[in-house]
Order: structure tokens, then C-alpha cells, then sequence
């Protein structure tokens, strides 16, 4: 079964409360189940991150399993450019991992895969 990366809106009050909660258990010698997920301040942000362009890629990635960024790039019919700098964002925040293979002959390609199979967002009231 697919992972699922839990995309949580907190306030940076509940934010800084989590640390300081985490970070007293962990001074007092308690043992701190670990937690997988990206938080915003605001759905603004979260959105930010997830534009249907991001999302189109994460799905060819999942789906298709391109060899290489320029694989993916003809796959989803965009620019490679585009696609490399959304591919950074979203290694940045733990979506995708990048690893290298050799490609043609001393060619060295970057090949994308996705980390998770669904994303569940997760609001705060």
C-alpha cells in the first residue's frame, strides 16, 4: 500500500507549541513516536506548493516512471526548464526523490520518483 504524505495548515502558534511539547519530551527521556508531514501557516501556501502543474508531474512520476527529468518533461508536454525547477521544490519539501543512474554512455541523468501515493490535507479549526 502507497504511503501518505500528510500536508497539515497549523498556525505558527501550534506549530511552536508542537516543537515545545516534542522538545520537552525529548529532554525528559520520553520516547517521541515519529510524525511524517509538511505544515503551512495558511492554505495560501499549501496551494503554493501543490499547483496543478506540481500535481500533473507527481502523477506522471507515480503512473509513468520516467527514466530521466527529460523523460518526464516529454511525458507531461512542458518545458524541461519548468520541470527541473518544479522537481527542486518538490524534493525540497519530501514529495520526490532524485536519484542518479547512468544513462547513454558517460551520461549521468537524474531520474524523479514520487514518495508517496496519496496526499492527505489536513486543516486545523
Amino acid at each position: 500500500m502507497p504511503r501518505t504524505l500528510t500536508i497539515g495548515i497549523k498556525s505558527i502558534e501550534q506549530g511552536l507549541g508542537d516543537f515545545s511539547d516534542t522538545f520537552e519530551a525529548v529532554r525528559a527521556g520520553r520516547r517521541m513516536r515519529r510524525r511524517e508531514g509538511v505544515y503551512f501557516t495558511s492554505l495560501e501556501a499549501a496551494r503554493n506548493l501543490l499547483t496543478p502543474s506540481r500535481l500533473a508531474l507527481l502523477r506522471a512520476i507515480r503512473r509513468r516512471r520516467p527514466g530521466s527529468m527529460y523523460e518526464l518533461a516529454n511525458i507531461v508536454g512542458r518545458d524541461l526548464k519548468n520541470v527541473q525547477q518544479d522537481l527542486r521544490i518538490l524534493e525540497r519539501h519530501g514529495l520526490v526523490r532524485m536519484t542518479r543512474s547512468r544513462g547513454t554512455g558517460k551520461r549521468k541523468v537524474r531520474i524523479p520518483r514520487a514518495l508517496f501515493g496519496a496526499i492527505q490535507l489536513k486543516i486545523a479549526i
